[in-house]
C-alpha cells in the first residue's frame, strides 16, 4: 500500500527531546537478593518487564520471553526478532534441564561457496553488511516453543509489555547512542535503517525518548497470527524482499550484495529441541548448549581440563595460567570438531569425556606457555599429551549478543542467550517493520582452514552456523546452584569459564566473579585482556611464564542468578560493562 512521505516518516520513528523534569531511566543495579524470583539482563526496562511478569504470577519462562522481547526494543543492536539464540531451561518439578536451539539457518540454496567469489573469500566487512549474511530468524519461534512447552502465558500476553514499551518509548542512554554512532556509516546506507536510527542524520540524543511504533505493530501482528505472518506471511515477505533487494540509499558506494533467501526457507524453519551437554565439575552437574553451539562442549572441556588441579589452593598466577591454557586447548578442539550436527558427526561425548580432557591437561606445564595456535586432538581416540588431528586456529568474530537469566518462586530457571551477530547485525532494517536483520551466516568459515581436513562449519543448504553462545546452568543433586551466560562472540566461552571457576573454585561472590577483570585466550599467541587484568599484580608473574597480552576494551557483559542457602534468589549483572546491567528480584529482602 502506498503511503505519503510524511506518513511513512511518522510511522518509522519518533524521537522526542527529554522535557525539563522528565523521568530518569530505571536504575542499573548490579545485584539484588530476595524472594519470589529474579531477572537479570543488560537493560533496566527489560529486567523490570520480566519482574512485572513474575509479580503477576508468571513463571521463569514467561519472564524470559517478556524480557527478551523488551530487549528487542531497547537493545536492538544485539538481539531481536531478526536473529536467533539458545534457550536453556531448568524444571524445578522434575529436576530436568532442557534446551531449545533457535539458531538461524542458511537458505536452501546455500553451498560451501556462499562467501566465495572468483575463488577468493569475500572481505568480511562486505559479507556482514549484506543480504548474503542473513539467516532465517529463529528467535520468535523460540519464544513460541518455550511458552508452549513450559510457560503459562501465550505469545500475545508475553509480548504485550514489549509492544507497549516500543509505543511509549524509553529514555536513550549513552550505550544506545554509542551503538548507533559506531554503526552510523553502515546505517546511513540503508533507507529504512537511516530513517529509524539516524533521524535528521544523527543518532537520538542521550536523554531523549525513542519510540519505535513500527516494531510495536510488528510485535502485535506476530502475536495475533501466532507467527504465521513471519514464517510464511506478510512480515516474512517483507523480510525476504529486504534480503533479496536490500534497501540501499540511492547513490551509496557501499557494495551491498543481495541474498538468496526464499519465503519457503522461512516456512520450513523449525526450532530444535536438543539434549543439553553435561559434565561433572567439582561434584556439580554443569549443563550447557549442544552443537551447533560450541558453548557446552568448549566450556565443558575447559572445566574438565581444570578438574585435575585444585584451583582453590592454587596461587592467583597458577590459577590464571591454568585457566588460560585450558581454554587455549579447548578452542583448538572446538574449531576442528563442532558444527551443525545435521551435517556432520560432532563427537560431543568424546569432547566432554574426562579421559580426553586428561589427555589435554597433561600438555600444560606449570612454568611455560604452550605455543599457539595449538593443534586439535582427536576425542574419539585420545592419546596422552599428544595432539593428532591437525592444525587449528581461531578466527575472530563479532562480540555483540545479549544474555538474560530468570528464576521464579517455584525454582524454575532460564539461561537464554540471543543475538543478531555483529553490533547492528547486517545493518538492514526490514522496511516498515522496525527490526534489524542478523548477519549470522558470517559465523560459517568462508573457506576451510585446511583444505585437506574435512571442516564441520562450512556453509550448506539449511545449515546452522557454529555458535559461541554458552547459556549454562549448574546443579547440585538436582537443585540449582547458579545460571550464567554472556554476550561477546567467541569471548563468551572464556567469560563463562572464568566466572564459573571464580565462583566455584576461588570462592568469589557471584558479583565479584562477574565483575572480575577478564582475559580471553582463544588459541592465539597473544591473550586479549581488559586493562584492569593487565594492570593487576598477577600479570608480571604470568608474563614471566611466557604469557603475552593485548588490550581489549571490554570482554563480555554477563548476567547470572544463584540460589542462596536460605532459598532466596540472588540476581547479578555487570557493574560497568556495557554501561552496567540490571539485576532485579521480585521482593528484596
Amino acid at each position: 500500500m502506498l503511503r505519503t512521505v510524511a506518513a511513512l516518516t511518522l510511522s518509522v520513528v519518533m524521537v522526542a527531546p527529554a522535557p525539563a523534569g522528565a523521568a530518569e531511566p530505571p536504575p542499573r543495579v548490579p545485584e539484588q537478593v530476595g524472594w519470589g524470583g529474579a531477572v537479570s539482563s543488560v537493560d533496566p526496562d527489560a529486567s523490570q518487564i520480566g519482574i512485572d511478569v513474575l509479580r503477576r504470577g508468571g513463571n521463569a519462562v514467561d519472564a524470559a520471553v517478556a524480557t527478551a522481547a523488551a530487549l528487542g526494543v531497547t537493545d536492538p543492536f544485539s538481539a531481536g526478532i531478526g536473529g536467533g539464540g539458545f534457550f536453556v531451561h531448568y524444571d524445578a518439578r522434575t529436576g530436568r534441564v532442557s534446551t531449545l536451539d533457535g539458531r538461524e539457518t542458511a537458505p536452501r540454496s546455500a553451498t560451501d561457496q556462499l562467501f566465495v567469489e572468483n575463488g577468493q573469500p569475500i572481505p568480511f566487512a562486505e559479507a556482514m553488511t549484506s543480504g548474503k549474511s542473513v539467516g532465517v530468524p529463529g528467535t520468535p519461534r523460540t519464544w513460541q516453543q518455550a511458552l508452549r512447552k513450559w510457560g503459562t502465558l501465550n505469545l500475545r500476553e508475553a509480548m504485550a509489555p514489549a509492544e507497549a514499551l516500543a509505543r511509549r518509548g524509553f529514555v536513550v542512554d549513552q550505550t544506545f547512542n554509542t551503538q548507533i554512532t559506531n554503526n552510523a556509516a553502515r546505517f546511513a546506507d540503508f533507507t529504512s535503517t537511516r530513517d529509524l536510527y539516524l533521524p535528521g542524520g544523527q543518532p537520538p540524543a542521550v536523554g531523549s525518548t525513542f519510540r519505535n511504533p513500527q516494531l510495536a505493530d510488528t510485535y502485535r501482528e506476530l502475536a495475533r497470527t501466532e507467527l504465521a505472518s513471519l514464517y510464511g506471511g506478510a512480515v516474512g515477505r517483507d523480510l525476504v524482499d529486504a534480503v533479496r533487494k536490500p534497501p540501499v540509499v540511492p547513490g551509496s558506494t557501499r557494495n551491498v550484495r543481495s541474498g538468496d533467501l526464499q519465503l519457503s526457507d522461512l516456512t520450513r524453519y523449525q526450532v530444535e529441541r536438543r539434549d543439553p551437554t553435561h559434565t561433572r565439575y567439582r561434584g556439580l552437574d554443569v549443563y550447557g548448549m549442544a552443537a551447533p553451539s560450541s558453548g557446552g562442549t568448549t566450556v565443558g572441556e575447559a572445566l574438565n581440563i581444570l578438574e585435575s588441579t585444585d584451583l582453590s589452593k592454587a596461587s592467583d598466577v597458577e590459577y590464571l595460567h591454568r585457566f588460560i591454557e585450558s581454554t587455549k586447548l579447548a578452542f583448538a578442539d572446538r574449531l576442528r570438531w563442532v558444527g551443525d550436527p545435521a551435517f556432520s558427526r560432532v563427537p560431543t561425548e568424546g569432547l566432554l569425556s574426562q579421559k580426553f580432557a586428561d589427555s589435554r591437561a597433561c600438555l600444560i606445564k606449570p612454568d611455560a606457555v604452550l605455543p599457539a595456535p595449538q593443534p586439535a586432538a582427536d576425542p574419539r581416540d585420545p592419546k596422552a599429551c599428544e595432539a593428532t588431528a591437525g592444525t587449528s586456529a581461531q578466527r575472530e568474530d563479532a562480540e555483540r549478543t545479549t544474555h538474560l537469566t530468570t528464576a521464579d518462586r517455584w525454582g524454575n530457571v532460564v539461561a537464554y542467550t540471543l543475538t543478531i551477530e555483529a553490533e547492528g547485525g547486517s545493518g538492514i532494517v526490514v522496511p516498515n517493520r522496525g527490526f534489524l536483520l542478523n548477519n549470522e551466516l558470517t559465523d560459517f568459515e568462508f573457506v576451510a582452514p585446511n583444505p585437506a581436513v574435512p571442516h564441520p562449519n562450512l556453509p550448506g543448504p539449511g545449515k546452522r552456523p557454529r555458535s559461541s553462545m554458552a547459556p549454562t546452568i549448574v546443579l547440585d543433586h538436582g537443585k540449582v546452584v547458579l545460571a550464567v551466560g554472556s554476550p561477546g562472540g567467541a569471548t563468551i566461552l572464556t567469560t563463562v569459564t572464568q566466572i564459573l571457576t571464580g565462583r566455584l573454585d576461588r570462592k568469589l561472590s557471584l558479583l565479584d566473579a562477574v565483575a572480575a577483570p577478564r582475559a580471553s585466550q582463544r588459541n592465539a599467541a597473544t591473550t586479549p585482556a581488559e586493562a584492569a587484568f593487565i594492570a593487576a599484580s598477577t600479570t608480571a608473574g604470568l608474563q614471566a611464564i611466557g604469557h603475552r597480552f593485548s588490550q581489549n576494551a571490554e570482554i563480555g557483559a554477563a548476567t547470572a542468578v544463584e540460589r542462596t542457602k536460605d532459598g532466596r534468589w540472588r540476581a547479578v549483572a555487570e557493574p560497568t560493562r556495557r554501561g552496567g546491567g540490571a539485576a532485579r528480584v521480585v521482593k528484596v529482602g
